[in-house]
């Protein structure tokens, strides 16, 4: 992923492209494919796997496509926190542990807000999508997220 808004804006404008396009769920690293008994569904994700690109996040971003997002990645399991000071848009994070199940979900994290939002301990990446999103489609906590990012056994990636 590029840095700034430039780089994650053309990231989501070319998941939009790509979003009619078949792929082997969760083994392209710009598609995150969450599972549960909802069914399935595949978001064009941003990667967010260093200090810099963790800490930039989705801030100053104005608009998100609506089946896109950005998946954060951490070196180790930890406690995950977040908050949206300069976010413009609503979110909802799905905070993931090692195995690739969501433990917690924040649903709406409400724009510039500066209130801390914990996720949770033990967590290795969190997957922000628009806010809503996770109530839409019936995302829920004990669901699946298969993407590269976790071990081959848990993205199921071959």
């Amino acid at each position: 992923m590029g840095n700034g808004k430039q780089g994650l804006l053309g990231a989501l404008v070319t998941g939009l492209v790509l979003a009619g396009t078949v792929v082997s769920a969760g083994c392209d690293p710009a598609r995150a494919v969450v599972e549960g008994s909802f069914g399935s569904a595949s978001f064009q994700v941003a990667v967010a796997d260093d200090p810099q690109e963790r800490a930039q996040g989705l801030m100053n971003v104005p608009e998100m496509p609506t089946m896109s997002g950005m998946i954060f990645f951490y070196d180790q399991p930890q406690r995950a926190t977040f908050w949206m000071h300069n976010t413009m848009i609503p979110l909802d994070m799905l905070f993931i542990g090692a195995d690739g199940v969501i433990s917690s979900i924040h649903q709406e994290a409400v724009p510039y807000d500066k209130t801390v939002i914990d996720g949770g301990a033990d967590i290795l990446s969190v997957l922000e999508i628009n806010g809503g999103m996770a109530a839409r489609l019936g995302i829920a906590v004990g669901d699946r997220v298969k993407h590269p990012g976790f071990a081959t056994e848990v993205s199921g990636c071959p």
